[in-house]
């Protein structure tokens, strides 16, 4: 996996390139730098709302950070897109994991 420092350089001539950003904001998840990762996904999201996977991967860091309601909200979100685009399988694996989180 690239770095957090390869990707913002790759970004810099690339800035709205969806796969880089969200790259980024996995790499910012995997240092820790939580705040970081999750307005990364917000970029990605804002660069291309059908990228389910930036919401799921959201919501999952905002679990993790015990930020249950916005975890709830970003999967709703990413549920309706899933939806909208006829993505079945992720919106599957969103509702699977906000069930789980309902328990």
């Amino acid at each position: 996996m690239p770095t957090v420092e390869q990707l913002q350089e790759r970004l810099q001539s690339e800035p709205d390139d969806v796969f880089l950003n969200f790259g980024l904001a996995m790499a910012y998840r995997s240092a820790g730098r939580t705040e970081e990762a999750i307005a990364q996904f917000d970029r990605t999201c804002s660069l291309d709302e059908n990228y389910v996977a930036a919401y799921f991967q959201k919501a999952i860091l905002l679990a993790q950070t015990d930020e249950t309601a916005a975890a709830r909200q970003t999967l709703e979100n990413g549920i309706a897109r899933a939806q909208a685009i006829g993505d079945t399988h992720a919106e599957g694996e969103m509702r699977e994991y906000l069930q789980g989180l309902d328990t």
